[in-house]
């Protein structure tokens, strides 16, 4: 009895090495609790049964930055809270991407003084912004959804 008459005439499937790492990795990102203002709110309901982000791999958030591969920034970041995040980024293990989760995490808001971050991209860099205040579930799972498509578009050559 051979492997034809087992799984019937399904052919050869074949890709490269980039592809199939890049689809594995964009299957299993991890994201990282950093809830700092009303945003997190709008990403706790995106986890919740309504939107389900277990779907695109993301069953849990994890608490921990090196069992994590993605960080969502969510709300607005204070200046005594900035080495902080920059803290947790450095512990993600690469490859690691960034999500600024609203318009206090993207460029500050309407907090525009000396206390707050004007944009959180002057502390760690940042692969997609969501708009909003606060952002809908929907709007973090576009977001998610447009770093599926940045991490599926990598080379070989960009990894490090």
């Amino acid at each position: 009895m051979g492997i034809e008459q087992k799984l019937g005439n399904m052919g050869i499937i074949t890709t490269s090495l980039e592809k199939a790492v890049n689809w594995s990795r964009t299957r299993a990102m991890w994201p990282l609790l950093s809830g700092l203002a009303c945003c997190a709110i709008e990403m706790m309901a995106a986890e919740a049964s309504h939107y389900d982000m277990s779907r695109f791999g993301m069953e849990l958030m994890r608490a921990s930055p090196r069992q994590s591969d993605l960080l969502i920034v969510a709300g607005r970041v204070s200046r005594k809270m900035a080495p902080v995040i920059r803290r947790l980024y450095d512990q993600l293990p690469d490859p690691k991407w960034a999500i600024a989760m609203g318009d206090c995490a993207s460029s500050g808001g309407v907090f525009n003084n000396y206390a707050i971050v004007q944009g959180v991209d002057e502390i760690i860099p940042i692969d997609v912004y969501i708009a909003g205040c606060p952002p809908r579930p929907e709007g973090l799972i576009h977001g998610i959804l447009t770093l599926y498509e940045k991490v599926e578009r990598e080379k070989i050559t960009d990894w490090k």
